[in-house]
């Protein structure tokens, strides 16, 4: 008997501000979380789910790309190699037994964390063998030789072939102006020279240093009961060497030299960026920039970002911003395409909205109409196993409280006008964004700016 399901594993790091959204009338409560430790300690979250008998289990790893060191692309590389082979199973012969018992795995890489994902049906003959393949390679890869040469060269070719695209070449320099020499500089499939530096021994030992128990988080949502979830959690996490954890990662500096960059490229858009460090996971002034952002260029057609760029002047079709908070200081970020001949004035129409948004705030009809977006939108109840693993991956990983959910709307609610203001004039500093434009030589007309590619 064979079944067939399939999912994709990118919501397991996706998130940016936790922005999915649901509509009022679909806000119940929020799921009850259940958290606990294994016999050998990895942390565990669980939310029972009994409306469908199908389960998802993953395990996060403190293993994103921000512990590639000089190896960048190591952890993208060592996580797509772990379902090529375990024992005396090859590639084709695990996606076949996933396949037999009607389960889906999947892996997903960011710059803190890796995941790891099992979908199953509960029915214990098809959930036991889905959990042994899931264990096996995780714990015990063989990491075929064969393998790990072509999935090195599929990563040189996606390489080669981001670095013909603008948008990436443009988040490439983004990324490397604000963080410099940091982990967070480089992007997860690495680079030409690193790809090619990476041997099978590198891997394998990425693979005994990260994906171990001291390092692990367990997080599992579906139709079974808590009881039944510490059975499956206590048999994944006792398969997992002990290993130790990592030091937490050093923080960025912000740079004394503000970087305008224009990379010349024969593209019919422009692609923009402004942007500085932003905010750590879990910082106070959280919940206050994300309703601010929402008014500034995070709701849409809302934003005063939108209202200023596109509507008033037609300068680009979107143009968005958000804050991406890590484990570290993530970025924050504005984006926006336009005509080549547009891009210096678009870039200063952006930089004078934030100027203004910082310096006065948002009006109060403003903050009411964001606040009615997001608690009105917040998924309070959450119809899907797979929305609620990747907030229990979130919560777990960041150590944000068990009520997150639950306490969401509440302190949305409770954001002041004041609040905004002092939160914005203290993490966002316009003199002090970093410019990067990607595009044809229109772009760069009557800019000063350090040209040549990514510095």
């Amino acid at each position: 008997m064979k079944f067939k399901l399939t999912v994709s594993c990118s919501f397991l790091l996706g998130p940016l501000f936790l922005s999915v959204l649901f509509t009022a009338s679909q806000a119940h409560a929020a799921p009850k979380i259940e958290q606990w430790q294994t016999s050998n300690g990895v942390k565990t979250l669980f939310v029972a789910a009994p409306e469908l008998a199908m389960l998802d289990i993953a395990i996060t790893f403190d293993a994103g790309s921000g512990r590639d060191a000089d190896l960048n692309g190591l952890s993208q590389l060592t996580h797509r190699l772990l379902n090529t082979g375990s024992g005396a199973l090859d590639a084709d012969a695990i996606a076949e037994q996933f396949e037999d018992v009607g389960a889906q795995y999947g892996s997903s890489v960011n710059l803190d964390r890796s995941s790891i994902a099992l979908r199953s049906l509960t029915d214990a003959a098809l959930l036991k063998p889905a959990l042994k393949i899931f264990i096996d390679v995780i714990t015990k890869p063989s990491f075929p030789e064969k393998d790990f040469l072509r999935l090195k060269n599929q990563a040189l070719i996606a390489i080669k072939d981001s670095e013909q695209r603008p948008a990436d070449m443009a988040s490439r320099a983004f990324y490397k102006s604000i963080y410099g020499s940091h982990p967070y500089a480089n992007p997860a499939l690495g680079f030409k020279e690193t790809i090619e530096l990476i041997s099978l021994d590198d891997v394998k030992n990425f693979h005994q240093q990260y994906l171990v128990a001291t390092n692990a988080l367990i997080t599992i949502v579906g139709g079974i009961d808590v009881g039944q979830a510490k059975k499956i959690a206590e048999q994944v996490a006792v398969n997992l060497v002990q290993g130790a954890k990592p030091e937490t990662l050093a923080q960025p500096q912000s740079s004394k030299e503000v970087a305008d960059i224009y990379i010349p490229y024969p593209s019919q858009q422009a692609h923009v960026y402004l942007g500085q460090l932003g905010i750590q996971r879990g910082h106070p002034d959280y919940f206050t920039l994300y309703v601010g952002n929402q008014i500034l260029g995070g709701g849409g057609f809302t934003s005063r970002l939108v209202k200023e760029v596109r509507v008033k002047r037609g300068l680009s079709y979107s143009v968005y911003s958000y804050y991406f908070p890590l484990q570290q200081p993530g970025p924050f970020t504005l984006g926006l395409q336009t005509r080549n001949d547009q891009a210096h004035q678009a870039a200063e129409v952006s930089l004078e909205t934030i100027k203004n948004f910082v310096s006065e705030g948002p009006t109060a009809e403003e903050l009411a109409s964001a606040k009615n977006n997001i608690t009105g939108g917040f998924p309070l109840r959450i119809d899907s196993n797979r929305d609620i693993l990747g907030y229990l991956s979130l919560i777990g990983y960041y150590d944000l409280p068990l009520d997150y959910l639950e306490t969401f709307a509440d302190k949305i609610s409770a954001v002041t006008e004041d609040e905004i203001r002092i939160a914005f004039s203290k993490h966002l500093q316009p003199k002090n964004l970093v410019k990067i434009i990607v595009g044809g030589p229109e772009s760069g007309a009557n800019q000063n700016r350090q040209e040549g590619g990514e510095q």
